[in-house]
């Protein structure tokens, strides 16, 4: 009995959660009413009951998404990352509204907020590689194709050589965030812990207008990276329309960040005292940070709509191979991969550096000893297509194999939905 219950999830999951999420609400939402209305109804509580409310609204949207994602677990080299990704408006939106409510413990929720800001960049990048099978036989296709120049400021840079030098400077230039965004995250944290952080503050004296700076420029970098890697596979990516996935993952990032600097400028000339009238700079802080958290509790409701169009469930779920559920769970909080590619980043830019010291020509001297060991892209594309019959699932109209490779297997481009079979 037991078993077929397990068995047959799929069935009952939605139903149960939904009646749980159901029960929550109606739970939570007359406890926070009965105390708003104890303390005066404040713009404090007003300012948590309607970011709460937005919050309610976008929970239920992202939560149906995953769920379905774990459903429809066919392609888990590629909805691994996109699991991840979806999984930033639930963060985003609770920690928001955490702020507004606990003000006081703004720095722990946001410490987290942060941090996972640059794990998905970092898992919408390997998504890509796992969509593309980021293996040598990307590098061998960018090798045949024009040129990519960069783009304005940077247009002066030196060019990338397209092949492996143009794939590793861009995966290397995201994957840097990934690395500097909680090192910064946690310095920022023991510097308020000192009282030397002076959030809003910019001052030569507090570590604020300095970290500001660094993670503006890791941040301008990584984006840089991704943009210049989605046009040079342009053509490639078309039949999964990154285009909205992109501004999706660039608007979430850019919007919570920027928005932060604008209030803290807001804050530094005395717009926000002006508005508010008051010279408390305790409670200048407090507005300044409650207001950051508010529009993101906004913001991650239009997010989570956007994500449920641009990381759909629907392009998996024509595919008849399915995963046990607790596949689907284990591998999403797997984050082993994370791991072992921050390790392999932390390796390469000594090498990095030592060959841009030495000079281009050496480029390919200094990954021969790489490719021995383990790359990047291993863990992402999986092993090469045997010589047998590969059953692939269609992903939007293109072809995508088990492993996560991404197929053509047409004369005139992909084939149609359903399941096929390649044979090299």
């Amino acid at each position: 009995m037991a078993n077929n219950f397990c068995r047959h999830w799929r069935l009952w999951i939605l139903p149960v959660l939904t009646c749980l999420y159901a029960l929550l609400i109606i739970i939570l939402v007359p406890i926070l009413i009965d105390n708003s209305i104890k303390n005066g109804f404040k713009k404090q509580d007003q300012g948590a009951l309607v970011g709460g409310a937005f919050v309610l609204l976008a929970l239920p949207i992202s939560f149906y998404e995953i769920i379905q994602h774990m459903i429809y677990y066919t392609q888990p080299r590629l909805q691994r990352y996109i699991i991840r990704v979806l999984w930033m408006v639930p963060i985003y939106a609770v920690n928001a509204w955490l702020g507004l409510v606990y003000p006081e413990g703004t720095i722990y929720v946001d410490s987290i907020r942060e941090c996972y800001e640059a794990y998905v960049i970092y898992n919408f990048l390997m998504f890509l590689f796992a969509y593309l099978n980021a293996d040598h036989q990307l590098e061998h296709r960018l090798e045949i194709q024009p040129q990519i120049h960069h783009m304005f400021p940077l247009c002066c840079l030196p060019k990338w050589e397209m092949g492996r030098e143009f794939v590793h400077m861009c995966k290397h230039g995201i994957l840097q965030y990934t690395v500097v965004r909680p090192i910064t995250t946690i310095i920022s944290f023991i510097c308020e812990l000192n009282g030397v952080y002076g959030e809003s503050e910019f001052r030569a004296d507090v570590a604020f207008p300095y970290m500001i700076a660094f993670n503006n420029l890791s941040q301008f970098v990584a984006m840089y990276c991704l943009v210049l890697f989605y046009r040079a596979n342009k053509e490639a990516l078309k039949p999964m329309n990154p285009v909205g996935k992109f501004l999706c993952i660039k608007a979430v990032v850019f919007f919570s960040f920027f928005q932060g600097v604008i209030i803290a400028f807001l804050v530094y000339f005395d717009v926000i005292s002006t508005i508010f009238d008051t010279d408390d700079k305790a409670d200048i802080k407090n507005i300044a940070s409650k207001l950051q958290d508010f529009l993101i509790c906004i913001e991650m409701f239009l997010a989570a709509v956007a994500h449920h169009y641009s990381f759909s469930y629907k392009a998996f779920a024509n595919s008849s191979q399915n995963q046990a559920w607790w596949d689907a769970f284990r591998q999403m909080w797997d984050v082993s991969d994370v791991h072992n590619d921050i390790k392999e980043h932390l390796g390469v830019v000594g090498s990095s550096l030592s060959r841009r010291i030495r000079g281009r020509s050496v480029y390919q001297q200094a990954w021969s000893s790489a490719d021995e060991r383990t790359s990047l892209l291993s863990e992402t594309a999986g092993a090469p297509i045997s010589s047998k019959s590969v059953p692939v699932a269609s992903f939007s109209g293109y072809q995508v194999s088990n492993s996560g490779e991404a197929l053509d297997v047409s004369p005139d481009g992909p084939s149609p939905g359903g399941i096929n079979s390649v044979t090299t």
